[in-house]
């Protein structure tokens, strides 16, 4: 098939030129996820608009050490460090000074701006409120804020005090609460007076709790604290408190498919690896105006919505409220961003809305897409290929305990549509057995890092047990598994418990769910292992429909021939079934876990990260 190019930089090889719904490869080898994707996305260097930030890549994979990243971050003698300090003083105290760090849109059309030094000034005066408090160092002071300026003043306040900063979820309900301040004994919670009532409703199980900030009441209750009168009586300024490189940063709590939620430890050191990534996958100049759309409430939001874009001198826009798509396409058109990193379900609703309604906003200022969160279908990069001017969504692999980036598509290398890409230099990476044993190309098994990366997370809080769990036979397992091609790019599987046996095969739910979402009708797919008495277990799917098409037993039915001609006879969905919504975390992460057990009639787990 021929290739087409375009003014951005991109050469797309082997995709269909009539559309996006493409036919399958016929370069196919077996025991290869691989199998359900068609096309590569070429650069072209000289087309781009700006030169990446990494070179060489190949070159550095063999070279690199992560002692060469020390220097890109500022320390203090003797061999201290602060995240905080990385992300805005060295700012403040240099010729960023002036230069616009947050444009927070409120979603209603109010627009402020924050420079480095006003940053700098609001972080110091929380910093002294917490010391007027009595806080100690390496206490848990807890942020349970809609996404605001006071939001990041507090996190990266409470950081550079010494304390060890936890952002919330808005969405949590009491329970969630209780579990995440009584577990971490956080002594310090700083909301809103809608979210506080929440609260309340635990307060007295959380005897260590002795202090709640509230910021938009100038005269609260009595036992409770108010922002604005500690605010202004603080002093700007505060010498930021220089931390062992082990001591810790921040945590966020997790949920597994049982028991409570787990603290994820993060240290100080960890700055050095969310700088990096964010300069050489997420390619962030000086010029870029950029927009990462997690919530603060999770590990992409604190390392790619605060940490890393700040500690590389980047203005940053903050937007409140919650997902509309076209609020979405006017914030990219009327503060002109140009790097965006969003979520898989975002994406795939953003696609379900067509194509035309991005052909009312300017969005020219855009120059790269990146993705994280669930896995990115083949068919997101696609798309966007097609409707932002030939540009691609670059996807990502981490997770809330490796703290930063791992295995990525890098803005220098081609892109496989559906690959996880490569590992960072630095990292590590294979496929192993149970046994630790790795595997050779194109075997599925556990995907596992080699541990000692400086953004690792460095304790389950209070649980060493669960902590040891992730390491064995001297890797990191990372709960996922995956498969390596020949050219050295890692394609996702599922996660280690998701993995689908059928008729004696075994079949990744990514890789179905890949396959319906490209038929038309389908706009979002999830999908698990059903038992089944001949085949040990059957696939059954939940699709949310595009709008426009209505459920029926032939659509059905087509949906399935569709993706048994994608796939194999083996892999497709036998039971179908039409839902309005698929349960989601706000991470964008589809929770199989709970589609599997409302199916089976099994115990729900922790929901506490559910999107609503």
């Amino acid at each position: 098939m021929g290739a087409r190019g375009c003014q951005c930089g991109f050469m797309i090889h082997g995709l269909a030129a009539t559309g996006r719904k493409a036919g399958k490869c016929d370069t196919m080898a077996d025991k290869s996820t691989e199998l359900m994707h068609e096309g590569l996305v070429i650069k072209d260097p000289t087309k781009l608009r700006l030169k990446p930030n990494l070179q060489n890549f190949e070159q550095l994979r063999q070279s690199f050490e992560w002692s060469d990243a020390d220097k890109d971050v500022e320390w203090f003698p003797g061999g201290k460090i602060n995240a905080a300090h990385n992300a805005i003083d060295r700012h403040a105290k240099g010729a960023r000074k002036d230069k616009v760090a947050l444009v927070y849109d409120d979603g209603e059309g109010r627009v402020q701006k924050f420079t480095f030094q006003q940053l700098y000034e609001e972080t110091n005066r929380f910093a002294n409120v917490l010391k007027k408090l009595g806080i100690m160092r390496q206490d848990r002071v807890f942020v349970f804020l809609q996404r605001s300026p006071e939001a990041y003043v507090a996190f990266l306040g409470t950081i550079k005090y010494g304390a060890i900063a936890s952002p919330m979820f808005p969405a949590f309900g009491p329970d969630a609460i209780r579990d995440r301040l009584g577990d971490s004994e956080a002594v310090a919670l700083v909301t809103d007076k809608e979210l506080k009532k929440r609260f309340y409703e635990v307060k007295s199980q959380l005897p260590a709790l002795k202090h709640l900030i509230v910021v938009d009441e100038e005269d609260p209750p009595a036992g409770e604290i108010s922002w604005k009168k500690e605010m202004a009586e603080a002093s700007a300024s505060f010498e930021t408190v220089p931390m062992d490189p082990e001591e810790f940063q921040f945590m966020l709590y997790t949920s597994g498919t049982t028991g409570k939620p787990k603290g994820v430890v993060h240290a100080h050191k960890g700055i050095v690896q969310q700088h990096l990534t964010t300069k050489w996958v997420l390619d962030v100049h000086e010029e870029d105006v950029y927009w990462c759309t997690a919530d603060l409430g999770w590990v992409t939001g604190v390392v790619y919505g605060v940490l890393g874009p700040w500690s590389n001198g980047a203005t940053q826009v903050g937007l409140s409220g919650r997902f509309d798509p076209e609020r979405w396409y006017r914030t990219v058109q009327n503060h002109k961003v140009s790097v965006w990193y969003t979520a898989p379900t975002a994406v795939r609703t953003l696609m379900a809305k067509g194509d035309d309604m991005p052909k009312k906003y300017d969005l020219s200022s855009l120059r790269a897409l990146y993705s994280v969160g669930e896995p990115l279908n083949p068919e997101g990069v696609k798309w966007a290929l097609d409707v932002f001017d030939s540009k691609p969504f670059h996807d990502t692999w981490w997770q809330t305990e490796t703290g930063s980036i791992l295995i990525t598509n890098f803005p220098e290398m081609p892109i496989k549509p559906g690959s996880m890409g490569k590992p960072m230099p630095g990292i590590e990476a294979v496929i192993v057995d149970e046994t630790g044993k790795v595997l050779p190309q194109g075997e599925e098994g556990n995907l596992a890092i080699r541990p000692g990366w400086p953004s690792m997370m460095r304790q389950i809080w209070k649980n060493p047990a669960k902590y040891n769990e992730y390491f064995r036979h001297g890797w990191y397992y990372t709960g996922d598994t995956a498969q390596i091609d020949k050219d050295g790019y890692f394609w996702y599987v599922g996660r280690a418990d998701d993995v689908i046996k059928t008729a004696g095969e075994r079949v990744g739910p990514f890789e179905v769910e890949s396959a319906l979402i490209e038929h038309p009708a389908v706009a979002e797919a999830g999908v698990i292992g059903k038992p089944d008495e001949l085949r040990g277990n059957i696939i059954k799917a939940f699709i949310v429909l595009t709008p426009g098409y209505t459920e029926s037993d032939q659509l059905k039915t087509d949906i399935q021939k569709f993706v048994k001609s994608k796939l194999a006879g083996h892999a497709y969905p036998r039971e179908i079934d039409v839902v309005k919504t698929l349960p989601k975390t706000r991470s964008g992460k589809i929770m199989r876990r709970l589609l599997r057990a409302r199916e089976l009639g099994l115990p729900i787990g922790d929901t506490s990260t559910l999107e609503d």
